[in-house]
């Protein structure tokens, strides 16, 4: 199947042109259709936990396909924030290692969990970007023996930018401190593998290039780690037996289900689970190739156009994201809609995301419009 073929399974193309998957993955038919399916539930049954328990896990067992985790190392929460605020529970920050070090590069909610810890005696340090790059030099000054947490973005929500995971987790085990990444905007459309890269946690959710909904995020932690840790934020979904109903007693599951809280979001769930299907079975290598030819088009038409790319200008270095600097980044968003062309921005930057559903009419019909609004090029 081509990829072009693709396409015709999300409905938006037949009026937009949709390349704004950093911010919410387009709708496919199949997705649809879960939702319909839970609420066929729903109607016929009203509450089916066993089937929906089924369909959780069967969510965990994709996601650790997906990243090449087994099973019982992920957690499936309602957001990344969920599952990076259990961990932050988890973590003593008032003993030897008190030091967290987080980037410049960070999204507001991973930033701000680090931040919450100073009241228990954290100290949080930010590597300073250089170039759009983050500075390595800068990070190895700031990791040292005090360090407990590395955490780093796959890909800077602001401007695409894709980092050296592998480097990055080099750099913290050698101080003895442990990694997480945020692969939120990337998971689906970067390959990523937990063991080839070293990392120790990985967050990140179903809405953008996993082709879900809001409702559900992904935690994936180590095994060997997995014992040590002991989340103070938890629930019932995270006990060693979920129907034990025991209120005398907090007994976290053995597996990183320990990460997890309460009930799930269960039609996020079914949506998840097909959207997950969908990128499985395209493949992300396949995925990747994809966007980076429509990428390079797109970088090529801008910079004949004389606009600025924010993202760095090689293939390997920024993800699925291409940012283009705009003197009125909001103006240019509005006008790229009245087009009937999705976007959208971060920082000064018009954000252009393709993914697996896009092709090159999309791209020439963006270049075209720039074209237009060159005015708000920067």
């Amino acid at each position: 199947m081509s990829m072009k073929q693709y396409r015709a399974d999300f409905p938006i193309f037949a009026h937009r042109h949709y390349i704004n998957s950093c911010s919410y993955g387009a709708l496919a038919r199949q997705v649809e259709a879960a939702y319909g399916d839970y609420l066929a539930c729903r109607r016929t049954k009203g509450a089916d936990w066993p089937g929906w328990c089924a369909i959780h896990e069967d969510v965990r067992a994709r996601f650790a396909r997906l990243v090449g985790a087994d099973a019982d190392e992920v957690a499936v929460t309602t957001s990344a924030s969920a599952g990076m605020s259990s961990l932050a529970s988890a973590l003593d920050v008032s003993g030897p290692r008190p030091v967290i070090v987080t980037t410049d590069q960070a999204f507001p909610t991973e930033a701000q969990i680090w931040h919450a810890l100073a009241p228990r005696g954290a100290q949080v340090r930010h590597v300073r970007e250089q170039g759009g790059q983050l500075d390595l030099e800068h990070m190895r000054e700031l990791v040292d023996e005090r360090t407990v947490l590395v955490a780093v973005p796959l890909v800077c929500y602001r401007h695409g930018a894709l980092n050296d995971i592998a480097a990055i987790a080099q750099i913290a085990h050698d101080a003895g401190a442990l990694v997480l990444v945020d692969g939120f905007q990337g998971l689906g459309a970067v390959p990523f593998d937990v063991r080839e890269t070293g990392v120790d946690f990985l967050a990140g959710g179903a809405l953008k290039y996993l082709l879900g909904s809001a409702g559900i995020g992904y935690f994936y932690a180590r095994k060997s780690l997995i014992e040590g840790l002991y989340p103070a934020q938890t629930g019932w979904f995270a006990q060693a037996d979920i129907h034990a109903m025991n209120i005398h007693a907090n007994e976290p599951s053995p597996t990183a289900r320990r990460f997890e809280q309460g009930t799930p979001s269960v039609p996020a769930l079914y949506a998840a689970q097909a959207g997950l299907d969908y990128v499985l079975d395209v493949g992300v290598d396949q995925i990747h190739t994809h966007v980076q030819a429509l990428n390079r088009a797109l970088k090529d038409g801008v910079r004949a156009l004389g606009g600025t790319l924010a993202s760095p200008e090689e293939d390997a270095r920024h993800g699925p994201m291409v940012a283009i600097r705009s003197t009125d980044d909001h103006a240019l968003v509005a006008a790229l809609e009245k087009d009937n062309i999705i976007t959208s921005c971060r920082d000064g930057n018009l954000r252009v995301s393709a993914h697996l559903y896009n092709d090159m009419s999309d791209i020439e019909a963006l270049l075209a419009a720039l074209h237009e609004h060159r005015g708000l090029l920067a």
